[in-house]
Formats: C-alpha cells, sequence, structure tokens
C-alpha cells in the first residue's frame, strides 16, 4: 500500500478532527474506534502499530483516554497547536450539547413530556452501565487475582463506603508490588486490544516507523505547554480557594481537581465517586438527576465524562445563591469542564516525550491493570446504586459500625421503572441492540407510559 502523498497542513488537519467529534458518540470503545477508521484506515496518517501504542500510553494516564488519544496524535502531526486543535475539538460539540440540554432541563426538566423522557433514559443508562461491567469484566479480570480485587473493590465501596481514591490507590499498590515480586499474575497488559480487522503497517503511513523528534524543540515545546496547562488549571482553583472559601464555586473547583488526578478506569468510574460526593456529601443534584446526566452525555458527542459539567451546572444552579442562577449554572458547569480537561493536556505533554519509558515499565502497567480490575467492582456499585435509585422510589441508609450502605424499601418498587430496565437489559445483552437505539427506544417508551397516565 502506499503512502499518501502530502503532510497534511493544521487547517486540513483540523477538518479532521472536527469530523471526529462530530462522530464520537457511544463511550471511549466507540470513539477509539471512529479515530481508528479515519485516522489509521482512511488517512493513513499512522498505522495500528503507534495508534496501539498511543492508546497504552493514553491507558496510563488519568483522564477520558480518548480525548487524550485525540490530543497525543494532535501533538505527534503538528505539534502543541496540532494537540490543542484536536483536543479542543473533541470535547466543543460535548460542551455546547451538555450546556444547552443543562438549560433546558433546568427550565422545563419538570414539564411532563421532558421528565418523561428522561423517565425513559434512566432504564437505557442503567442497562449501558451493567454491559460496561461486563465489557470491562472481560478485559481486565483475565485470573483470579484481578477477579479477587475487582471482588475486594466492589465489598469495601458497596458495604462499606469506602473512597474511590483510596480504593484506585490500594489496587495500584497492590500490582506495583505484585509485579516486582515478579508473580505471573501482575505481569501487566491492559488496553483495548486489537481494533482494525486489516492491519495497517506503521511503514505505509505519513508518520511512518519512526518515533518522531522526542529531542530538541518539540521536546521543550511540550514541556513548557504543559507547565502553561498546570497553571490555567490551578490558578482558578487556587483564586477560589483564597478568595471565595466555602463557596460551591470552589467546591466545584477542588472537588473535580481531585477527580482529575485520580479518574483512571474511565467514566463509569468516576461517577461513582460523584455519586457519593456530589449526591452524598455535597447535595447538589438528587440520585435520579445523576442518571439524567448520563443520559445526556450517552445521547451527545463527546467525552462521557462531560456529564461532569452538568454536576457541576446544577450544583451551581441551586447552590450559588445568586439572583440570576442560570448564569450561577453556566459559569459552574464550565468551571467543572475546565478543571477536568486542563489537566488532561497537562498530562499529554509532560508525558509524551517520555512515552516509551511509561511504556516500558512493567510495574506501572501492573498497577494500572490493578486499578482497571479494581474498577470492575467499582462499576458495579455505580450499577447497583443507580438500580436502587431508579426502580425504588425509597432507598434507606443503614449505618452499623463499619458498615454504610442504602437499602431499598422494598413496598416503593415503581412498576413502571422496574419494566422498562427489564425491556433495556434484554435489548442490550440479548438482542444485542445499539446504544442509539436502545436510548432512543427507553424515551420513546417513558413518553408513551407519560401520555397513557402510567407514569
Amino acid at each position: 500500500m502506499s503512502v499518501p502523498q502530502g503532510f497534511p497542513t493544521l487547517a486540513e488537519a483540523a477538518k479532521v478532527w472536527a469530523r471526529i467529534a462530530a462522530l464520537s458518540f457511544g463511550g471511549p470503545a466507540g470513539q477509539i474506534a471512529v479515530m481508528h477508521r479515519i485516522l489509521v484506515e482512511e488517512k493513513r496518517w499512522l498505522g495500528d502499530g503507534r495508534f496501539l501504542h498511543a492508546l497504552n500510553f493514553c491507558m496510563l494516564l488519568p483522564g477520558p483516554e480518548a480525548q487524550q488519544l485525540a490530543t497525543y496524535i494532535g501533538w505527534l502531526m503538528h505539534g502543541v497547536r496540532g494537540a490543542l486543535v484536536a483536543g479542543l475539538l473533541f470535547i466543543l460539540p460535548g460542551v455546547v450539547a451538555i450546556m444547552a440540554l443543562s438549560w433546558i432541563y433546568a427550565i422545563w426538566g419538570d414539564v411532563g413530556f421532558v421528565s418523561a423522557l428522561f423517565f425513559g433514559l434512566k432504564a437505557a443508562v442503567l442497562a449501558i452501565v451493567l454491559q460496561a461491567v461486563v465489557r470491562v469484566g472481560k478485559r481486565a479480570l483475565k485470573n483470579p487475582a484481578m477477579q479477587t480485587i475487582a471482588a475486594a473493590s466492589f465489598l469495601v465501596i458497596f458495604a462499606f463506603g469506602a473512597p474511590f481514591p483510596l480504593i484506585v490507590a490500594v489496587a495500584a499498590l497492590i500490582g506495583w508490588t505484585g509485579a516486582k515480586a515478579g508473580l505471573a499474575a501482575f505481569h501487566g497488559g491492559g488496553g483495548h486490544g486489537s481494533v482494525g480487522q486489516t492491519p495497517v503497517a506503521d511503514a505505509a503511513t505519513l508518520l511512518g516507523e519512526e518515533h518522531g523528534d522526542l529531542t530538541g524543540v518539540k521536546r521543550i515545546g511540550a514541556f513548557r505547554a504543559g507547565a502553561v496547562a498546570l497553571i490555567l488549571w490551578l490558578a482558578p482553583v487556587a483564586a477560589l480557594v483564597l478568595l471565595a472559601p466555602g463557596s460551591v464555586f470552589t467546591d466545584i473547583a477542588t472537588f473535580f481537581s481531585k477527580l482529575a488526578v485520580l479518574t483512571f478506569g474511565g467514566a463509569y468510574a468516576v461517577l461513582a465517586w460523584v455519586a457519593q460526593e456530589a449526591v452524598g456529601t455535597y447535595g447538589w443534584l438528587q440520585p435520579g438527576e445523576m442518571l439524567d446526566g448520563l443520559g445526556m452525555a450517552e445521547t451527545t458527542p463527546g467525552p462521557l465524562i462531560m456529564v461532569l459539567q452538568f454536576v457541576g451546572f446544577m450544583g451551581s444552579f441551586r447552590e450559588a445563591g445568586w439572583a440570576a442562577p442560570l448564569l450561577a449554572g453556566t459559569l459552574g458547569g464550565l468551571l467543572a469542564t475546565w478543571v477536568t480537561f486542563a489537566p488532561c493536556f497537562a498530562w499529554i505533554f509532560l508525558g509524551a516525550p517520555f512515552m516509551e519509558r511509561l511504556r516500558s515499565n512493567r510495574a506501572l502497567s501492573a498497577a494500572l491493570s490493578a486499578v482497571t480490575a479494581a474498577v470492575v467492582g467499582v462499576i458495579l456499585n455505580l450499577a447497583i446504586w443507580f438500580a436502587v435509585h431508579v426502580i425504588w422510589r425509597e432507598v434507606v441508609r443503614v449505618d452499623a459500625g463499619p458498615l454504610s450502605l442504602e437499602l431499598p424499601v422494598m413496598a416503593t418498587l415503581d412498576w413502571a421503572a422496574a419494566a422498562l430496565s427489564i425491556l433495556a437489559l434484554v435489548a442490550v445483552f440479548r438482542l444485542k441492540l445499539g446504544m442509539a437505539t436502545v436510548l432512543a427506544g427507553a424515551a420513546a417508551l417513558g413518553l408513551t407510559l407519560h401520555l397513557v397516565g402510567l407514569t
């Protein structure tokens, strides 16, 4: 196969990244598949080897791997400017769409037909989260050690309310220690496996087989950009902590900054922590509203982690105490987005020149594998948490010694929600329908139930 003639200009590359952004539905797996189809199979910018090399690097970083993969490939192609164009275009459609939906939700969320649509979406989202448990589990739980880590992770977060950062830290330590001890179960690995049917050789692409210039101007430029990204991330957080301690904006900035450092395992794992804190500790929104936000993120282009913009919007909309709550919500949502994605650029710029070293570190890979295993338990807890709040109208918290968990009040079972959830599960696991079909069908059924007076 021949190498395409001519390296694309930044403007030409921007059109390609905008196309990818517009098609980036379906979570990281779908987004990565779209990138592979366009960048590897269609454009021949890079081959399968380099694509998977880049993906494995992004898997080692906290944050949404698909967005970081776009940012990293943009850096490979056009340096810092290319990374900014690719990374920003990847999230722009989601920022606009989620903000628009947040306004609609805040203004008309209690209107019958709007709430009915979201009622149906909740059932579909529950099925999609359970599907994520299965998918990640198949990839991560390859041996009894990883299965044990997943089971322990589920137990401590479900029954004892263990914080997500502690689970990540302990799992990483177990994986690191296991690799250093030479245990076969901790040899590392991970990633998304093969993403294409017909391998594309690196030598037959624009970037070729070389690793590019990782010295001189390109490396220095990456480090400078990484330092700037860190300043742009941390300076507003520090200003809020100093000038507005205790405000909802300060809470949003500090909480989502912590998430940005510890968001291994994808959006579903992060949502377990968000559910613990944003709902239980801060009281920014209700459990059902978390599902509504995830439904928005599932049905719009961009990273699923964009649901955090909705959380920030609703928190500041309700808690800021401003005379203009929609303005407060907008600023809170944009702040959550800023402190979520600014670190993503910092990690890429600071880590890209050392990609080979990071990727060849077996202990680090083993730590990531253990964290991914723990994430399976965390996502399972999230699925159960969602199920309890979708299918039952009331829950009670049980605190007995170290035990701390929520249980449904069985007499408050919502039969309509239960039936929709079962139908969504059948559609996902039995009929193997696509996510878009399941979401659209569930929303339509929710609206139908409302029109006939059953909800």
